[in-house]
């Protein structure tokens, strides 16, 4: 039996008691937390020490949401996140296409771009992309994820055209003339992704190893595919039969696909890593590309309230298809239109079939409104924050929605003080998933300008780690198992140089990762920590 003593250290279990003196770990469980002289009696002569070094032990981080794959994709795109200006995002591109030696013909995939970063407030559009990479398609995708420009190569390849029409729930740019002008969002976009050519399978395995290593480098042992497609199959089929997961991946795709039943083996149980969550739905888009489905207008508009991307009766569907096979439903609502629309199919649904729906999610939740946090506590909907919006588009979401609202997004503590758990997410590869940034955010409120957005919804370090600890356990059924350090539970942790609950809250962003042990086994060290 392989057995681990932990001590001489911080060791923050996130449950009473708070802090212990040492743990043991056997063959990948926690088999003692305590006292040192009682957990120090029970391991054997061959037990393996780990002196802590005045360090904290605390359980993994679990990744409430993000996108797995499309972060490994993004790897082998052009990152075009630190432009600043059209002109920056043209020359990365023509950059991109020199320094490869793409031949004629072969695509160019930019990702990241941000409208609030450009001088012009606009990326470059079709012409614009077709004269900086001629001779090859070429797409950029909004940091979001929920829109992007095309050029005209990659329109014709992709067999769009003047007269195509706009999936409902999308939008379509078009210039003064009336003329396509390359720029997609929501289904318009989303819908072309698909239909582009793959990058070559080995090349996204190996991106997806290193995707991997970059969560364990945040303390992360669980993460999500929170958008699985039929397209994904075979990359994810290799991966497990090859053994390529080194962290517990939780996947969600749209209901209908093949995926249900081509992974069926792998609905609520991990298999070489892989576990089926659920289902995973949108129903708006992005408060920072103003797609996201509001009850009032956008500043500075009369009427324009973002769109959702579901009917009512679409949502219902899907909904009681979820009760019907019994699984989990994540729903992608920003805005608090979208928030509306998904908590009132909820009781509708459930008063129908006279069943709760299993612990459904509310992804993003950004916009929520605090007189809808009552609702979302009664039909027990847990909300996933991404609280890290209020550094990184804080200040454009003051312009977007005018200070009130904007105060209002991710209002955690309004949602802890009814009792409600939550988590926080980052949605990679939107944002590293950096959890300690995270929790700085949430305990902090700092915008990119250094102001307080929302101080009344700020929360305790504690009440922050939990989001990302415990009840992210919780939202994945895992609480047996994950969240917190507590005998028989597996031994996933992460070694922090410091103790965030007694570091001052304005240098928690700073604390960093020495280790990550998922298991037992150690997945990621810091300059050899623990090694």
């Amino acid at each position: 039996m392989a057995q681990t003593l932990y001590t001489g250290g911080t060791i923050l279990t996130m449950e009473e008691p708070l802090y212990a003196q040492a743990l043991l770990e056997e063959d990948g469980i926690i088999q003692a937390v305590g006292d040192l002289t009682e957990v120090e009696a029970l391991a054997g002569r061959q037990v393996r020490r780990v002196h802590l070094e005045g360090q904290t032990l605390i359980p993994a981080f679990l990744d409430p949401h993000s996108h797995l794959m499309a972060w490994a994709a993004a790897m082998l795109q052009v990152p075009l996140g630190d432009c600043t200006t059209k002109e920056e995002i043209c020359q990365s591109l023509a950059a991109y296409v020199r320094r490869e030696e793409l031949p004629p013909g072969a695509w160019v995939k930019g990702t990241g771009y941000d409208p609030a970063s450009l001088g012009e407030g606009c990326p470059p559009l079709r012409e614009e992309l077709d004269a900086c990479c001629p001779g090859h398609p070429v797409v950029i995708q909004h940091a979001s994820g929920h829109a992007g420009v095309f050029n005209s190569l990659a329109l014709e390849q992709l067999g769009v055209g003047e007269e195509t029409p706009c999936p409902q729930g999308g939008e379509m740019g078009r210039d003064e003339q009336g003329r396509l002008n390359g720029y997609m969002e929501e289904k318009a976009f989303l819908e072309l992704l698909p239909r582009m050519p793959m990058d070559d399978p080995e090349d996204i395995l190996r991106a997806l190893g290193a995707a991997q290593d970059r969560y364990a480098s945040y303390g992360i042992t669980t993460v999500q595919e929170g958008a699985l497609m039929d397209g994904m199959l075979p990359l994810y089929r290799e991966a497990v039969d090859r053994g390529l997961l080194k962290l517990d991946v939780v996947a969600y795709g749209g209901p209908g696909g093949r995926w249900e039943e081509s992974l069926a083996s792998h609905w609520g149980a991990y298999r070489g890593g892989l576990k089926l969550g659920g289902y995973k739905l949108f129903l708006d888009g992005s408060p920072q590309g103003r797609t996201a489905w509001l009850r009032e207008p956008y500043r500075g508009e009369e009427s324009y309230r973002g769109y959702p991307t579901m009917t009512d009766r679409q949502l219902d569907e899907a909904l009681s298809h979820a009760l019907e096979r019994r699984v989990q439903v994540l729903a992608h609502c920003n805005g608090d239109g979208a928030a509306e629309q998904l908590l009132s199919a909820v009781r509708r649904v459930e008063d129908r079939v006279g069943r709760k729906l299993r612990r459904p999610v509310m992804i993003h939740a950004q916009l929520v409104g605090r007189d809808q946090l009552r609702t979302v506590k009664a039909l027990g909907v847990i909300p996933s924050f991404f609280v890290a919006h209020v550094y990184h588009w804080g200040d454009f979401h003051v312009d977007n929605l005018g200070l009130e609202r904007a105060e209002g997004i991710s209002p955690a503590a309004s949602a802890w003080k009814l009792g409600i758990p939550f988590t926080f997410h980052q949605d990679t590869p939107v944002l590293p998933p950096d959890m300690m940034e995270t929790i700085w955010c949430a305990v902090n409120r700092l915008t990119r300008s250094g102001r307080v957005l929302g101080g009344g919804e700020t929360i305790p370090v504690l009440e922050a780690m939990k989001a990302v600890t415990v009840h992210a356990a919780y939202q994945y059924f895992e609480e047996g198992e994950k969240g917190s350090l507590r005998r028989g539970k597996q031994a996933d942790f992460a070694v922090l140089e410091r103790d965030p609950l007694k570091t001052p809250p304005e240098e928690l962003r700073h604390i960093r990762v020495q280790a990550t042990i998922r298991r037992g086994q150690v997945i990621y060290s810091r300059g050899g920590w623990g090694l």
